[in-house]
C-alpha cells in the first residue's frame, strides 16, 4: 500500500500504523473497551447477545474498526472504562478467582468498595501465598506483565524449615528439577535465620504454577511462609494486608517500562 511505501509520521508516529491498531477482532475488542475477557467475549457472542452496528454478530473471528464500532452487550452501550490499575495486599487463605465453586472467600472479597466491574488480577497467588497482587481491566497491561518475553521480575520472601545453606540457595539459581521439569530462580539470598528455620529472597522472572514451593519440595525442604513483595520496581511496602490502592502514575509507568510498553503520552 501507498501508505507503507510513504509514511506520514505525526509526534513521531506512523499514522496508518495507528489506523490499523485499531481494527480488532470482536472478542479483543470487548476486552480492550475493559468490558470483559476473551473468553467471556466468545461466550456472550455465541451465545448471539452482542451487536455491532445495529447488527447481531455471532462469529468471534469477526473483525471490526473499534474507533467506528457502534458495540452493544443485550441491548447496552459497550464504552470504554477508564483504565484502572490497583495493588492489593492478599492475605493467606484467599483464592485468585472471581468466583469459587467450593465457596471459599477470594480476593475479590477485598475489592467490594471498588466500583469497576470488569476488573481481574495480574497473575495469581496460590490460596496459602500473600502479598502483591495487581488488578486492572487495561489487558493489554496484564499480558505485557505476564509475558514470559519481558521477563518481569516477581520478589518473594519465603519462611522455610531449616537452616538454608549456601549450597543449597546456589542450587535454586542453578536450577532443580521436580517431576521432570527445571525450575530455577532469577537470584536466591538469605535474609535472616535461626535455629531451625530461615527467611529467603528469592527473585523469578517466569510464573509457573507453585514454582517456589516446588523448588524447595525438590530440596526436601518445607515452604513455611511465602510472600510476594514486589513486582518489578513496585513494592508491597508498608500496605496493610487485606488493604487495597490505586497505582501512582510513577508506579504506573516504571511498571510499563519494565514490561517493554512505549507510552505516547508525554508530561511536561
Amino acid at each position: 500500500m501507498r501508505e507503507r511505501r510513504t509514511p506520514q509520521r505525526q509526534n513521531g508516529r506512523n499514522r496508518p500504523e495507528a489506523v490499523e491498531s485499531k481494527r480488532v477482532t470482536l472478542p479483543r475488542a470487548l476486552s480492550k473497551l475493559g468490558y470483559c475477557s476473551r473468553t467471556q467475549a466468545e461466550k456472550l457472542i455465541a451465545d448471539g447477545r452482542v451487536t455491532v452496528n445495529g447488527r447481531t454478530v455471532l462469529d468471534s473471528a469477526a473483525w471490526i474498526d473499534l474507533s467506528s464500532a457502534k458495540i452493544k452487550v443485550d441491548g447496552s452501550d459497550v464504552a470504554a472504562e477508564p483504565m484502572t490499575y490497583l495493588m492489593l495486599n492478599k492475605p493467606r487463605g484467599l483464592v485468585t478467582t472471581r468466583h469459587d465453586p467450593e465457596g471459599r472467600p477470594t480476593v475479590f472479597d477485598c475489592l467490594k468498595d471498588v466500583d469497576t466491574p470488569h476488573l481481574s488480577p495480574v497473575g495469581r497467588l496460590d490460596k496459602a501465598s500473600e502479598g502483591l497482587l495487581l488488578f486492572t481491566n487495561d489487558t493489554v497491561f496484564a499480558q505485557a506483565l505476564l509475558d514470559p518475553v519481558t521477563h518481569v521480575t516477581k520478589t518473594y520472601h519465603v519462611q522455610v524449615d531449616r537452616v538454608m545453606e549456601p549450597e543449597m540457595l546456589a542450587e535454586m539459581a542453578y536450577g532443580v528439577r521436580h517431576d521432570g521439569e527445571l525450575l530455577k530462580a532469577t537470584a536466591a539470598t538469605l535474609l535472616r535465620q535461626g535455629e531451625r528455620n530461615s527467611w529467603i529472597e528469592v527473585e523469578l522472572d517466569e510464573g509457573r504454577n507453585r514454582q517456589i514451593r516446588r523448588m524447595l519440595e525438590a530440596l526436601g525442604t518445607e515452604c513455611l511462609r511465602l510472600v510476594r513483595v514486589a513486582i518489578g520496581d513496585l513494592q508491597l511496602g508498608d500496605l496493610p494486608k487485606g488493604a487495597v490502592r490505586a497505582l501512582t502514575e510513577a508506579e504506573l509507568k516504571a511498571l510499563r517500562r519494565r514490561a517493554g510498553m512505549e507510552t505516547t503520552k508525554r508530561t511536561k
